[in-house]
């Protein structure tokens, strides 16, 4: 558990120009907790933990492959996780709490044109200079509150997938058996696909993909979360503390 009491001021250093500076407000209020003292059932993984992610290298601030999250929210994720139980499903969580260093990682690699290598696996339609323009990747991320998350579904007892190639990148926007293997259920894209085709209700995505991403949101709903339309994997626990608290320290 972590307990917070500065206020800390980050200013972003990309190619050696400032951007804006951002302010991210501390509180002890709002202890985030670990998930696997919650529901150990869940599995996580988190893709930032690895070199498994579109900026090609473990991202600074993970450095634990732990889920925190504020109290109310991992319990919430819990109700959730039982419900799907009885259907032979689980919940594989994918990020949780996000240290705003993370967070200045992905802009400096934004600003980066010549860290291209995942392009392929993670944003093959899209052009690197307007993935935050268009909103695949924030300047300031909710997750650094602590009461977002990004999940999908797998099957109960889960399979095993095969270790991530970078060598051999993958489009995520391609059909299920086409793009990395995964060990969730067929969502129509793969995790962190920065492609209209990740947008939750986009109409091409029809079928079994489509009917595991409404049930995936129906449940999250039913137990306090609201989806982000752009990523079917998204959602904020609506009743987890609306004021805008951040927190600032790595994963361990």
């Amino acid at each position: 558990m972590y307990l917070i009491s500065r206020i800390t001021k980050i200013t972003l250093i990309v190619l050696g120009a400032s951007l804006a500076p951002l302010l991210w407000a501390e509180t002890t209020s709002m202890p985030l907790v670990s998930l696997f003292d919650v529901d150990a059932s869940i599995i996580v993984e988190l893709r930032y933990f690895s070199d498994y992610n579109f900026t090609s290298i473990k991202v600074p601030g993970y450095e634990a492959n732990k889920c925190l999250l504020v109290k109310d929210a991992a319990q919430a994720l819990r109700d959730v996780q039982r419900e799907l139980q009885r259907q032979g499903l689980s919940l594989k969580v994918y990020d949780c709490y996000r240290p705003p260093m993370a967070v200045e990682h992905f802009m400096r690699w934004t600003a980066d044109a010549n860290k291209m290598s995942m392009k392929q696996a993670f944003y093959p339609h899209e052009e690197k200079t307007e993935l935050v323009d268009k909103g695949y990747i924030a300047e300031r991320s909710g997750h650094s509150r602590g009461d977002a998350i990004d999940l999908t579904l797998v099957r109960h007892p889960a399979a095993a997938q095969p270790a991530f190639a970078k060598t051999d990148p993958q489009d995520c926007t391609a059909p299920a058996g086409q793009r990395f293997a995964d060990n969730s259920e067929d969502m129509g894209t793969g995790y962190d696909c920065f492609d209209i085709r990740s947008q939750t209700l986009h109409p091409d995505i029809q079928g079994v993909a489509r009917a595991n991403r409404l049930l995936l949101k129906q449940v999250m709903e039913h137990h306090g979360f609201k989806n982000y339309k752009k990523e079917w994997w998204h959602y904020t626990y609506g009743k987890a503390y609306g004021q805008k608290q951040f927190y600032t320290l790595p994963i361990k």
